[in-house]
């Protein structure tokens, strides 16, 4: 049991998590009943400040957190992860130092768990040790988003990364089949994004009153009404590219949430998942401040979808057009 006021700091890989998640994880056996009257006390502080449950956290923030009437959750024995699951890791591992490693994160694999998802990407990463500390989220994809993901080797390669990616630094470059064709080889979207609907169920759109969202966008081919593009989220906003697409009458390929019927084109016949990529990320090395870049190669259902759509990803032309997107 707590007996003494704490001061707990969020951990890079809780970056986005829920306050009343947070306390679920680290109290477990904390009543919500108790939960929300220390909130609503205010004897619960984020940063000084009073706070509700379903305030979102960041990391590096600190915790004001009263004596709680629960003893916090036993050490859990480390994880058993499958065989299959260590040759996965295998595979995709882009790249690897003493601060990060670089995956390229499969289509289909959650990187969090949830109420649905009982294989994620962050139970499995003890398999990445090696004898060392566990590796430690310090961004995110969507499930269905392949491409790079980058993983802090140590506690402080975290900090420092997530302090990198807070201040929307890093260069990210992504790849997207969508429906239809923008009038213009390249340009940049600027449109505010917020978040609507109940909680499992919220969806972004577009929202005067919502947060600054900026997208850039280079047109790499066009084949049968469909477009290859290279996009540059020029901020870190969720579903963003998905959203900003949609709203340019652009919808991403395979996205059913949020293009519907429309984003499932009849000719040529694709493949029914997303067309989304993370094709590039660059950002300061966190030992010394030289440019770090990795790269993953297309998904095997997007390269699919290039052969049936007659795009080539070494296409010159195509890395010509994408090179817009990494001026500063």
């Amino acid at each position: 049991m707590s007996a003494t006021v704490e001061m707990r700091e969020v951990a890079p890989e809780e970056e986005g998590l829920r306050l009343d998640k947070w306390f679920r994880r680290h109290y477990p056996r904390l009543p919500r009943s108790r939960l929300e009257k220390l909130l609503r006390s205010g004897q619960i502080r984020l940063e000084g400040k009073r706070v509700k449950a379903a305030t979102t956290l960041a990391a590096g923030q600190r915790l004001r957190v009263p004596p709680i009437l629960e003893a916090p959750r036993p050490a859990e024995k480390a994880p058993q992860i499958a065989a299959a699951d260590h040759a996965m890791l295998e595979a995709v591992l882009l790249y690897r130092d003493d601060w990060l490693i670089a995956l390229d994160k499969p289509h289909g694999l959650a990187v969090q768990g949830g109420s649905r998802q009982q294989r994620h990407l962050d139970a499995l990463l003890p398999a990445l040790a090696e004898g060392g500390e566990t590796p430690r989220l310090v961004h995110r994809l969507d499930r269905d988003t392949s491409g790079v993901l980058l993983l802090a080797s140590t506690r402080e390669a975290a900090r420092r990364l997530s302090a990198v990616f807070r201040c929307d630094k890093p260069r990210k470059i992504y790849w997207a089949l969508v429906v239809g064709s923008p009038e213009k080889k390249r340009g940049e979207i600027n449109l505010p994004l917020a978040k609507s609907g109940p909680a499992g169920g919220e969806k972004v759109m577009v929202d005067e009153a919502g947060k600054p969202a900026r997208t850039r966008y280079a047109v790499l081919g066009r084949s049968h009404g469909v477009t290859w593009l290279g996009l540059r989220p020029m901020t870190g906003r969720t579903h963003q590219l998905r959203v900003h697409c949609l709203a340019k009458g652009w919808p991403i390929v395979g996205d059913g949430k949020y293009g519907g019927r429309q984003a499932f084109p009849e000719q040529p016949a694709l493949p029914g998942k997303l067309m989304l990529h993370a094709r590039e990320l660059a950002l300061p090395h966190p030992s010394d401040e030289t440019t770090f870049r990795a790269v993953a190669p297309p998904p095997e259902h997007m390269l699919a979808a290039f052969e049936a759509l007659g795009f080539d990803p070494a296409d010159g032309k195509a890395a010509a057009a994408a090179s817009w997107l990494e001026e500063a």
